[in-house]
């Protein structure tokens, strides 16, 4: 007898863990009939998690998190089994706006800090000039590419609530955006930072990877008493999406991933653009310039899929920097609790500690080393936020 799950996900290359555990039938040998969801926003997902239309999702990680805090929305304390990926988003702009930031670089152009430094003399310069401010789009207000885009501009002096506007725009709906004028530029994660350089309307100026070495992404997961009254289908869904992990981050395998991942009901874009992110190698710009990065987006190798509770700490670092929340040490254990490496270690018959992560498991550009344990310290050391 199989166990019926409904797993919502956003067409995103992140998902993959989930989609492969299903299309490939590793969720099957579980015991899991698992039914996907395709939804088209962040808030959808959320919403059906919440109420138990879903039964586990592909989840922005700060909204597992922001949902258990009450943050935003009601509160429905989630839980984190599995990472689906590290890293895995970048940050494209217009040709025009690209080529703005190229006249006013000094440095390396994949050096974040030089494009920042870069950045505020194109705002400062639009200002002067009477211009309107630029126009970014990222996926949530409680997103990893809210932040990370905050995090990189602020670094270079720009003020993310008062030098541009930021607004919310689902992931499949970023490349239109671009094409039309609406946004000067974007974060997202993949494919659709590549669909845009295809279409010759956007150009990749940074990944992820270049901004935090080690960045969880997207989540899979779990209301928390749903996990409490099935553990055994949480430890399933978990040794599923391991098997799927593995799977794909076999070279051998990437071909036959891209595949499945590239059914129109599943991210339904071509297969290479899928099989370019896997292998990291991708296309920045609309003349066919490649970057390659074996840190662009990381599905299960170097313990990606291992729930690391210091990226909760960060990210709820960032929802106070930004005013999304209030500090305190409750707040703070209550963030960390949602990334749940013991269900992980539990599911796959792992030792406790068997995977170690290093002194500074964030790795940002700026600033000084991440200490989970002193959020006050790691604010103190940035000028620019909306801390309450």
């Amino acid at each position: 007898m199989t166990r019926p799950v409904r797993i919502g996900f956003i067409p995103l290359v992140d998902a993959a863990a989930v989609i492969v555990a299903v299309d490939k039938g590793f969720a099957t040998a579980e015991g899991l009939d698992v039914t996907l969801v395709r939804e088209v926003s962040w808030s959808n997902v959320r919403d059906k998690l919440n109420i138990g239309l879903f039964d586990a999702a592909h989840l922005l990680a700060p909204v597992a998190i922001a949902s258990s805090l009450g943050l935003g929305h009601v509160k429905v304390p989630i839980v984190a089994p599995f990472n689906l990926g590290l890293n895995g988003n970048a940050i494209t702009v217009s040709p025009a706006l690209h080529a703005a930031i190229m006249s006013e670089l000094e440095g390396d152009p994949f050096d974040p800090m030089a494009t920042a430094l870069a950045l505020a003399r194109v705002v400062a310069a639009r200002r002067k000039g009477g211009a309107e401010p630029l126009t970014l789009g990222m996926t949530f207000p409680f997103s990893t590419h809210n932040y990370q885009l905050r995090f990189w501009m602020a670094a270079g002096g720009v003020d993310p609530d008062d030098d541009v506007r930021l607004v919310v725009l689902p992931p499949p709906y970023m490349v239109d955006s671009l094409a039309n004028g609406h946004v000067d530029g974007f974060c997202v994660g993949a494919p659709w930072n590549s669909v845009a350089v295809d279409l010759g309307v956007g150009q990749i100026l940074h990944f992820v990877s270049d901004i935090l070495v080690r960045a969880a992404e997207k989540v899979l997961a779990i209301r928390q008493n749903w996990s409490e009254k099935n553990p055994d289908a949480v430890a399933a869904l978990v040794r599923a999406a391991s098997s799927a992990a593995e799977f794909i981050e076999q070279p051998q395998n990437r071909a036959e991933a891209a595949h499945l991942l590239a059914q129109p009901e599943r991210i339904g874009v071509d297969a290479d653009v899928i099989q370019r992110t896997l292998d990291g190698r991708l296309k920045i710009s609309p003349d066919g310039t490649l970057r390659e990065s074996s840190r662009y987006l990381l599905v299960g190798r170097e313990g990606a899929a291992r729930p690391d509770p210091v990226q909760a700490a960060w990210l709820y670092a960032q929802m106070v920097r930004w005013g999304q929340a209030s500090f305190s040490p409750d707040a703070l254990k209550t963030a960390k609790s949602v990334f749940r490496p013991d269900l992980y270690d539990a599911a796959l018959g792992r030792e406790k500690g068997e995977h170690a992560y290093g002194p500074d498991a964030v790795g940002a550009f700026a600033g000084p080393v991440f200490d989970a344990d002193d959020i006050a310290g790691h604010l103190a050391a940035f000028q620019i936020g909306r801390r309450k």
